[in-house]
Formats: C-alpha cells, sequence, structure tokens
C-alpha cells in the first residue's frame, strides 16, 4: 500500500480523541486530525516523531492527517485505522495472504449478521465456501509481541458473535489482525485489557472461527515511509 506523501513533526499532545498538536521542523505549531478512535497505547507520546499527510483542501478545518508515529526506538506504527483495510485489500488481491489466495472475489463491507453488523470482506470463489473476514489493526506491541485490542472493544466483540454464527450456518469465518506497526514477530490477545474479548476469542477459535496475524513491513526512500505492506507471517501466541 502506498502511502500519501508525508512529512514529519514532534508530537506535542493528542486530545479530543480526533486532534493532536505538532510542533513543525521551523517551529511552527499546527493542529491535525488523528484518525483513530482507539487509546494509541503506546504510539502516541510527547515527543515521539509524527509523519503527517496534508489533503490540500481549502474547505478541511484540519487539512493535515496523522498518518505514522516513529517512535523512539526507532519502529513505525500506522496509527491511521482507516488504513488496515485498505491494506487488507491490496493484500487479498494480490494473493499476500497465502490461507485466503484461493478466492478470486472480495466484497469489502457487506451487511450481515443478526446485530447490525458489516463485514469487512465476503470472499467467494467457485466450489469454495464463502469467507466472512473481520479485520482488526495491530499497534500496540510489547516486547516485540503483537497485541489487540489497546482499550475494551465492545464492537469487538460483537463481531465473534456474528463471525460464530456465520461459522454455524456452514461458512469460513475468520479474523484477521494486519500489522500497523514494524516491531513485532509474534502476536497474542491483550487479555489483561479486554478479558471478555479474550474469552469470546478462545470460543471461537473453539468453534472453527479461524485467526491470522501478519506483521507489518514499511519502505522507506531516502528516510521518508513511503509503503506499507503485509508480508510476514507471525506466529499466533494464546488459549487454543
Amino acid at each position: 500500500m502506498q502511502l500519501p506523501q508525508l512529512q514529519s513533526a514532534t508530537l506535542i499532545r493528542r486530545y479530543k480523541r480526533f486532534l493532536a498538536d505538532i510542533e513543525l521542523t521551523n517551529g511552527e505549531i499546527i493542529t491535525i486530525h488523528c484518525a483513530n478512535t482507539g487509546a494509541m497505547t503506546g504510539c502516541g507520546e510527547k515527543g515521539d516523531t509524527v509523519w503527517y499527510s496534508d489533503s490540500r483542501s481549502a474547505t478541511r478545518k484540519y487539512p493535515h492527517s496523522w498518518e505514522l508515529t516513529q517512535l523512539k526506538n526507532g519502529q513505525l506504527v500506522c496509527i491511521n485505522t482507516h488504513r488496515s483495510n485498505q491494506l487488507t485489500f491490496e493484500a487479498l488481491q494480490n494473493k499476500q495472504i497465502k490461507e485466503l489466495a484461493m478466492y478470486e472475489e472480495i466484497y469489502p463491507e457487506v451487511k450481515y449478521g443478526e446485530e447490525n453488523s458489516r463485514i469487512d470482506f465476503l470472499l467467494k470463489g467457485k466450489d469454495l465456501l464463502d469467507c466472512y473476514v473481520e479485520v482488526k489493526s495491530v499497534t500496540l506491541v510489547k516486547n516485540n509481541i503483537g497485541m489487540f485490542p489497546d482499550a475494551v472493544t465492545t464492537r469487538g466483540q460483537k463481531h465473534l458473535r456474528e463471525l460464530m454464527a456465520m461459522k454455524k450456518l456452514g461458512h469460513r469465518a475468520v479474523v484477521f489482525f494486519a500489522g500497523l506497526h514494524d516491531g513485532f514477530d509474534c502476536f497474542k490477545i491483550a487479555e489483561y485489557i479486554d478479558p471478555d474479548y479474550d474469552a469470546l476469542l478462545c470460543q471461537a477459535l473453539n468453534e472453527g472461527v479461524e485467526v491470522y496475524a501478519y506483521a507489518g513491513k514499511f519502505d522507506i526512500l531516502n528516510g521518508i515511509p513511503t509503503a506499507l505492506s503485509l508480508t510476514q507471517v507471525v506466529p499466533y501466541i494464546g488459549k487454543r
């Protein structure tokens, strides 16, 4: 996935969930939009390097968007969680997710289930079971372990219930954890943050829902991040 043209700045603070103040290299302070409703644990600390894009829109109140954080250890995190579906869609198109590479038809944002949900991707193929794929962004990393979620997610719990229902109806059901962080090589559920999600995922696994986690990899050109891809399969750590 190609990233928009990015510029760097220093993070001063994030506030009101959707706003952040940053200091540009010339010392100017501006407010930018933050497209992340989560806790952003570990990837939004004062003094971190922010990579932001410019929509060049004259109508947007905040035309600049926070795209990436570069941590003090040099690792990169895509905090714009809207990018996770774009990243996964391209990986599906390019057959880079080996467990799902047999499907030819990809339908995004399809209504389904009994709880008024939309599946991120419905996959179809000749002589194949329909496959319901729910994408979750991985931005929380500790000790080289990617984790989800970074805050209690009742929405994520609902999605697991919907996937279990689809599995019972005879379809494939998949939770796909997309790495928006380049600092992990294995994955687990952050049960200490959301024990209910952890318990539901264990139940889902026991009922045949599939779980896959892929790490992220950034391309860098002249010191500037230019692309993000899903290229490395990481082991799933958790109760089976």
